[in-house]
């Protein structure tokens, strides 16, 4: 089984302004002249980590890995302000710019493939390939399965929690109560719901786990991740219904690799799978042990594999 690859530190940081309020945090591992790969976080609202940047071998990657607006170590931190899906697909090519990058791999996960794919559709011309685990594809059907009606029916108890803060006239739309409460509310109590959002999502993401613990984070750190998680979630992603399947015509046709573990119950395995029906030159891999997150040692292992493999497809081609 494939493990990750050593400990890694940046060989350059960069403090990129942008056209608002924004600063985006970018470093680049691995080789100066190895291939391009640009590496897509989660969320939105998370934040690339150390661990992000051992899915490469450092001997053929150049390996680019950016928080996204708000996120993390871009500042300001947890803004909403000109954070939109559009500002992320600009900021990716604002970085292609900067680095003097012609061509790269996409890498996301979740959240991350789902810029991917928009990026990759947008700018097709610029993408030399895309790993793309647990596929979010920021569909209605995909929002109402985490926060309406369908993981709820599997931890019902955990769902009477989430809800038990929200008015039961609210409890129709989840998304617009949590989003009032954590945008519109002052100090504790919009860290009490950030906490208790934060929970729900933890304990969905992190079911197939048995012995690793959760990653704590402090209650700054909680608001601010939800903080743009549920703006993005109320505004629908900033993105036309189905936007991702309906403009599949528009991606490149390069290697494609798409992973998704069958027990993810954040982003489920029939996004992925619809996702490979659209793209018949895709593989698809399904990983019978694995849930959601990168982390998981299968799912480490496929990543890994794949970004071996992809190495070797570009450097051929």
């Amino acid at each position: 089984m494939h493990s990750l690859y050593p400990e890694i530190e940046p060989f350059q940081t960069h403090s990129l302004a942008t056209d608002s309020v924004h600063k985006l945090y970018v470093e680049e591992c691995g080789r100066p002249d190895g291939i391009p790969v640009i590496f897509l976080h989660g969320g939105p609202g998370s934040g690339c980590k150390e661990n992000h940047r051992r899915y490469f071998n450092p001997e053929k990657y150049r390996v680019i890995l950016f928080d996204q607006r708000g996120c993390n170590r871009s500042t300001p931190q947890g803004s909403t302000e000109s954070n939109t899906t559009s500002d992320l697909i600009e900021d990716m090519e604002r970085i292609r710019r900067h680095l003097g990058v012609d061509h790269w791999m996409v890498f996301g996960g979740s959240w991350g493939a789902t810029l991917g794919l928009l990026y990759a559709e947008i700018f097709p011309e610029k993408v030399t390939g895309l790993i793309l685990r647990g596929t979010f594809l920021a569909r209605r059907q995909d929002l109402d399965w985490f926060a309406k009606d369908g993981v709820n029916r599997i931890f019902p108890d955990y769902w009477e929690e989430f809800i038990s803060v929200i008015s039961p006239e609210e409890r129709d739309d989840l998304i617009a109560a949590y989003h009032g409460r954590i945008h519109g509310n002052e100090g504790d109590e919009k860290k009490r719901f950030a906490r208790n959002w934060s929970d729900w999502a933890s304990r969905v993401v992190t079911w197939n786990l048995k012995e690793e613990k959760e990653e704590e984070h402090d209650e700054e750190t909680i608001l601010h991740e939800a903080s743009i998680e549920i703006h993005y979630a109320k505004n629908w992603y900033f993105l036309a219904e189905n936007k991702i399947l309906n403009d599949c015509d528009r991606l490149p046709k390069v290697s494609t690799i798409i992973i998704h573990g069958r027990r993810d119950l954040t982003c489920l395995p029939e996004a992925s799978w619809s996702l490979h029906k659209h793209l018949p030159h895709s593989e698809l891999v399904i990983l019978p042990d694995a849930g959601h997150l990168a982390g998981e040692p299968a799912m480490v292992d496929a990543l890994v594999q794949a970004t071996d493999r992809m190495a070797e497809l570009i450097s051929r081609t």
